[in-house]
C-alpha cells in the first residue's frame, strides 16, 4: 500500500512549546517514509484545511525542523475557529474530507485544547460516515492545563515556571519599597474556569510570609470582604501583600468580575482587567498604593524560561501521535501518565477523544487551602516537577535565536470554499 500523507494543525492560543510537539511529530513522520508520505500543515490551523491552504513541511530542512524545539509561538499559524455541529454544518466536514481526498491525506493530527479535541472527534465521525479512511489523533496543548485523562498539558509547565518566577521577583521588588511606597502588587494570569496557572504562582511561596500571599481562583467565589480582610492582615504582618488572580474570577452568583461583554470565536466571554479591578478595590477600601500587571501573552511566549519537563513532554507527545496513528489507533488523544512524584516519572498513554472533547478539568478541591486563598502541599507536590529543569534556546547577539520556516504552500486542486 502506498504511503498516505498526513495533515497537522495547531489550534487555539499558542505556547512556548507547541512547536516542540510539531518538531517531534514531523521528525517521527520522516522516520516512516514507507507509511507516511508528506506532512502537510494547515496554515492558521483548521482554516488551512477548509481553505486548502496547506504548507508542505517536506520543503523544510531537518535542521530547521529541529530548531522548532526551541521556538515559541505557532510555526504554521493557529486560529480560534470551532467547527459547528455535524448536523447543522455538514458542509464544513465534507469539505475537510474533500481536501483530504484531493491530497491523499490518511492521517489527521490536531494539536490543541478542549475545543480542538472536539474538532478531531467530529472529523473522525464524519470520515467514518463518509467511508473515507483517515486516522484522527489529538495532540494535547493548553496553558490552562484543563484537559482530562492526561497528567498535564504541554504549555502549562512553562507558563507555570514563568508566573511563579515573575511573582517571586516582583515580590522582592515590592518588599524593597513597601515602607514608603507601593504595598500591593497584583498579577493577573490566564485561566477562564480553571485556576491551575494561579496555583502555579503559589510555588514561589516556600515559607510563610513569602509572596504570593493570596491566590484568587475561579473555582472559589470571590468574597470582597474576606479578601480585603486578608489583604489588610498581610500588610500589617509583612508590610506588603502580593496577589495572583485568574482572569476568570467570579462572584458567588457566577458573574465574572471582569467581563468585557464581547465574545471570542469560540463563543467564550472576552476577559481582561480583573487584576486592575482587584487592585482598585484594595485602594478604594483600604487606601494602599498598588501596582498591577497583566501577564497576558508574555506568560505563554516565554521560551527563554521554559520548563525542560514541559519541552520534553511536548516533543514526546508529537512523536507518540505518529506512532499511535501508525498503530491504527483512531479517535484518541496522546496523553501523559504520571508514574511517580519524587522523582517525577511519566510515560505516554492515550485516551478516547469522545471522553475528552469539551470536558474541562478544574482544580481539585484538595489542591486549594481551607481558606480558599492558597495551595495545599498536595497541589505543590503535583505542580513542582512540571516546572523543573531548563533547556534555554540558543542566543545570538544577546537575544534568543528562533526559527521562522519558509512555509511554502501546496498547489491547490479544488475550488475556493468560503468559511
Amino acid at each position: 500500500m502506498a504511503a498516505k500523507n498526513a495533515f497537522y494543525a495547531q489550534s487555539g492560543g499558542v505556547t512556548a512549546v507547541i512547536n516542540s510537539t510539531a518538531c517531534g511529530l514531523i521528525q517521527e513522520a520522516r522516520r516512516h517514509p514507507d507509511q507516511i508520505g508528506k506532512v502537510y500543515a494547515g496554515r492558521d490551523g483548521i482554516i488551512g484545511a477548509l481553505t486548502e491552504d496547506l504548507i508542505d513541511t517536506s520543503l523544510e530542512t531537518d535542521e530547521d525542523i529541529a530548531r522548532l524545539r526551541h521556538t515559541p509561538g505557532g510555526a504554521f499559524g493557529s486560529c480560534r475557529y470551532k467547527l459547528k455541529s455535524l448536523e447543522q454544518h455538514k458542509a464544513q466536514y465534507e469539505r475537510l474530507i474533500e481536501v483530504f481526498k484531493a491530497h491523499d491525506i490518511g492521517y489527521f493530527f490536531y494539536n490543541g485544547g478542549n475545543d480542538s479535541m472536539d474538532t478531531a472527534w467530529k472529523v473522525s465521525q464524519i470520515a467514518e460516515k463518509m467511508g473515507y479512511p483517515v486516522v484522527c489523533v489529538g495532540v494535547p496543548k493548553t496553558v490552562d492545563n484543563d484537559l482530562p485523562h492526561t497528567d498535564c498539558c504541554p504549555g502549562f509547565g512553562s507558563v507555570a515556571k514563568y508566573v511563579a518566577t515573575s511573582i517571586r521577583e516582583a515580590g522582592y521588588d515590592v518588599a524593597s519599597m513597601a515602607r514608603t511606597s507601593t504595598k500591593i502588587f497584583v498579577l493577573e494570569v490566564m485561566g477562564r474556569h480553571a485556576g491551575w496557572i494561579t496555583a502555579a504562582c503559589g510555588l514561589a511561596s516556600g515559607n510563610a510570609g513569602e509572596p504570593p500571599h493570596i491566590l484568587l481562583f475561579p473555582e472559589v467565589p470571590f468574597d470582597p470582604e474576606r479578601f480585603l480582610a486578608r489583604v489588610d492582615e498581610c500588610v500589617k504582618q509583612y508590610g506588603y501583600c502580593t496577589v495572583a488572580v485568574s482572569e476568570g474570577l467570579s462572584d458567588a452568583a457566577g458573574k465574572l468580575i471582569a467581563e468585557s461583554g464581547t465574545k471570542d470565536a469560540f463563543g467564550h466571554s472576552q476577559l481582561g482587567g480583573v487584576g486592575q479591578v482587584v487592585a482598585q478595590l484594595i485602594k478604594d477600601k483600604l487606601g494602599y498604593k498598588y501596582h498591577w500587571a497583566l501577564a497576558d501573552y508574555l506568560q505563554r511566549a516565554a521560551r527563554h524560561l521554559a520548563s525542560k519537563t514541559d519541552i520534553e513532554q511536548a516533543h514526546a507527545l508529537g512523536v507518540a501521535a505518529v506512532n499511535l496513528a501508525l498503530q491504527g489507533k483512531n479517535a484518541v488523544m496522546a496523553t501523559v501518565e504520571r508514574l511517580a512524584d519524587r522523582p517525577y516519572r511519566w510515560q505516554i498513554g492515550d485516551a478516547p477523544l469522545a471522553e475528552i472533547a469539551n470536558v474541562e478539568r478544574k482544580m481539585l478541591p484538595e489542591f486549594i487551602s481551607a481558606d480558599g486563598f492558597h495551595i495545599t502541599e498536595a497541589c505543590r507536590t503535583y505542580l513542582q516537577p512540571l516546572i523543573e529543569g531548563e533547556e534555554p534556546p540558543p542566543y545570538r547577539n544577546g537575544l534568543p535565536d528562533y526559527i521562522r520556516l519558509k512555509n511554502i504552500a501546496v498547489p491547490k486542486k479544488l475550488e475556493a470554499f468560503a468559511i
